[in-house]
């Protein structure tokens, strides 16, 4: 059974607005994206979160940044085990094929999947908690975070830490990778954690030194 149904009047109304203008005053820009190819310098690995819009933060340009997204900004583990890895599939094209300068892990603040994460692991999800939620056992990436952040006095300042340990555990997670620990040591490419607040505009960037995160 196909259930795919045509698109929304509003998303159509929109596409041929942007056809009629955006598209339009850029027509050769397309077309040399088109035949030339993609050569973004930064990977940026953000939340799924609609609130969160990579490109506007930074005024990027089409083809500039190469865009990953998942619940919670999350990179897992290198584990070469043949099973789907969606997140480390981009990572390693980025890496091996586009040759990115940067690979950027953008946190956010009042997200969902980390909410769900300090939920579960503090025994209030039990939903998540079984083997069919997806959810769940993508957020088990987070959990060493979790157990890092438990010091902190109340249930927000552990979600507000939570939310950037899933900066600083990307990072980790990312080094696990032998193509990405190697480009680092050759020095041709760099990362960097940052964590964005929604409603203030601010944006923080994380700091390995004292494993802190400091404003931009």
């Amino acid at each position: 059974m196909n259930a795919a149904k045509p698109l929304p009047s509003y998303l159509i109304q929109r596409y041929h607005g942007w056809k009629a203008t955006t598209y339009s005053d850029n027509r050769a820009w397309y077309k040399r994206l088109a035949t030339e190819g993609q050569r973004p310098r930064a990977m940026v690995i953000s939340c799924c979160d609609s609130r969160v819009h990579v490109t506007s933060i930074f005024g990027a340009d089409q083809g500039e940044f190469f865009i990953h997204r998942n619940i919670a900004n999350l990179v897992p583990p290198y584990e070469p085990d043949g099973d789907h890895h969606g997140t480390s599939a981009a990572v390693e094209y980025a890496v091996t094929a586009l040759k990115v300068a940067h690979i950027v892990v953008l946190g956010h603040s009042n997200c969902g999947g980390v909410q769900g994460c300090y939920d579960m692991c503090s025994g209030n999800a039990p939903h998540l908690e079984e083997t069919s939620s997806f959810v769940g056992r993508w957020m088990d990436i987070l959990r060493p975070g979790y157990d890092r952040v438990t010091a902190s006095n109340t249930a927000e300042d552990h979600v507000r830490a939570l939310e950037k340990e899933s900066v600083i555990v990307s990072l980790e997670n990312l080094m696990t990778f032998p193509f990405v620990a190697s480009a680092v040591e050759d020095n041709s490419l760099t990362l960097h954690g940052l964590w964005t607040d929604i409603g203030e505009g601010g944006l923080e960037f994380f700091e390995p030194a004292s494993r802190t995160f400091q404003a931009v």
